[in-house]
Formats: structure tokens, C-alpha cells, sequence
């Protein structure tokens, strides 16, 4: 069961490749302001256009500078099965400490589908599995039925509800037992799931401020909500101004802006940010606070 702060890390670019110097700079950001976890190769961090070899370098590289230090769960989801459990015995060989699988996408299953999907690789596999409700991305909602099922295979311990839906992630809480954990994909309503039985947020603001985010998500499960709701009432505008261009699109630019990483290169299909846009970014960081 995985709860608290994991930052959703961005793959820095240069030349085409994979910058590991910037992501060396990024995780080091994360490790010195005590993330619980960091999470590598997932949907900000551009997987779709990940090579197999890179996608296994990039999780290998951040094992290596965090662990010990911080919980890392590997991006290995896919729309094929087969690949799925390719992807995850690498990151379980490699020492990942659990695994994030996004709902297959395209193919749209059928639930039992679903069901079968994570069923197989969990059981491929040792190390715990996080399901990845994100029907945005995907065209396809991992139901409340289907989750309760899969909630009862052992190793699979965790769901990061990114369906934007407080209902959503509140009935998964409703209908799990206590050693299963429900956290948010969503930034914006970390707290209200925290509220109401919430374990934690993969939140992709933290690549930025990192110390922001945990501070609030460890007052909210302290019990501290009042308090935690500063933070929360703080962080709004930027938790919702990161997505005013599709993910990693923002969040990747106010880094670069920020020096952590060294360029602004994206993989196409993905692209920098229009000019309006832009300065919509820039005017939230800067009435937060934080000068580019």
C-alpha cells in the first residue's frame, strides 16, 4: 500500500535523448524535500513515445539515485498485456518498488477484460501494483466493480483515481477494506480525497514544488485539515494553471523556465506551448510567488 507524496517526474529531452543530467537534477530536487516516492515513465513523463530501451533506462536511472532515499514506482502499463508484464518483471528485476498500470487505452476492453488484464500481470509479478483509473486518457473507466475485484488479489494494493471525480475516488474508498489504498491523480482534489479516506497524491505540480505539495498532503493525513486547506487554497490556481495546455506540456516549461532542466524539448506529438498560454503559467507561479 503506497500512501503519501509521489511526484509523476517529467522525461527531460536534449538532442532527441533523454537528458539524464536534468533528471538526475529533477529526482535530487524531489530526494532533498522528502517525497515519499517518485514515479518514473508514467503519462508526464511522455511514455507513449519512449523506445522499450529507454523506457527501462529511465526506470533503471531513477532506482539507482533514489533508492533508499525514496519509493520508486515504475510506469509499466499498456494496452497489450503481454508487453505490460515485460515492462513490470523489468522494473521488478531492476528494484522498482511497485508498479503503475494505466487502464489500457484504444483497445477498450470490456470490464472483465480489465479484470483479466491486471489480473495476469499482477500475478507475473512480486512487487505491488498500482491500478491507474484515468478515463480521460484512456476512453475507459476502471469501474467501482472491477476495482473491488482486483482489490483482493494480494499484490494489488493501490488505485491513483485520476478520473477528476471526487464521487469516483470516495465510493473506490467505500468499497475497499483498509489495507488497500486509494490516492489521487488529480492535483487539484488531493485534499477533498485525503478528506474523506484518501492515502496520498502521484502529483505531477511536485516536480516543481515538492516541499509545497508533501507539506500539505502530511497535514491533510495528520488529521490537520484546517491547516492542510492553506495549502490547498494556496496551491489552486497552480494545480489547475499546469493543465491549461495538455500534460507534461506546463509543468516540463516551468521547469525549463526554472533551470532544473536544462531544455524545453518535447517528442512530437507533443509541442511547446502557444504565447498565451504561456503567460497564463507564468502569471500563476508569479502571484504564488515563485519567480522564473
Amino acid at each position: 500500500m503506497f500512501t503519501g507524496t509521489y511526484t509523476a517526474l517529467v522525461t527531460p529531452f536534449k538532442n532527441g535523448k533523454v537528458d539524464f543530467k536534468s533528471f538526475e537534477n529533477l529526482i535530487k530536487l524531489q530526494l532533498s524535500s522528502k517525497v515519499d516516492g517518485i514515479v518514473p515513465c508514467g503519462t508526464t513523463g511522455e511514455s507513449p513515445t519512449l523506445s522499450h530501451e529507454e523506457h527501462n533506462q529511465v526506470i533503471e536511472f531513477a532506482i539507482k539515485i533514489a533508492k533508499g532515499k525514496a519509493k520508486v514506482i515504475a510506469g509499466t502499463g499498456s494496452n497489450s498485456t503481454s508487453e505490460a508484464i515485460k515492462l513490470s518483471k523489468h522494473a521488478e528485476e531492476s528494484g522498482a518498488d511497485g508498479v503503475l498500470l494505466v487502464s489500457p487505452y484504444y483497445n477498450k476492453p470490456t470490464q472483465e477484460g480489465l479484470f483479466l488484464h491486471y489480473k495476469k500481470i499482477a500475478n507475473s509479478i512480486k512487487i505491488p501494483c498500482v491500478l491507474y483509473n484515468v478515463p480521460g486518457r484512456t476512453s475507459k473507466e476502471i469501474s467501482s466493480e472491477t476495482i473491488f475485484r482486483l482489490s483482493k488479489i494480494k499484490n494489488i494494493t493501490t488505485l491513483k483515481d485520476a478520473t477528476g471525480n471526487i464521487d469516483t475516488g470516495s465510493e473506490a474508498i467505500n468499497i475497499v477494506d483498509k489495507n488497500f489504498s486509494v490516492i489521487s491523480g488529480n492535483d487539484s482534489i488531493t485534499l477533498p480525497l485525503i478528506a474523506v479516506g484518501g492515502k496520498g497524491v502521484i502529483s505531477v505540480l511536485s516536480n516543481i514544488l515538492p516541499k509545497e505539495v508533501k507539506k500539505m498532503v502530511d497535514l491533510a493525513l495528520s488529521g490537520k485539515i484546517s491547516q492542510a486547506a492553506k495549502y490547498h487554497h494556496k496551491l489552486w490556481r497552480l494545480f489547475n494553471d499546469i493543465f491549461v495546455e495538455t500534460n507534461p506540456i506546463p509543468i516540463k516549461t516551468a521547469l525549463y523556465m526554472a533551470g532544473i532542466i536544462e531544455t524545453n524539448d518535447f517528442r512530437l506529438p507533443l509541442c511547446k506551448m502557444n504565447n498565451e498560454n504561456k503567460k497564463i503559467l507564468v502569471k500563476a507561479f508569479n502571484d504564488f510567488g515563485y519567480k522564473f
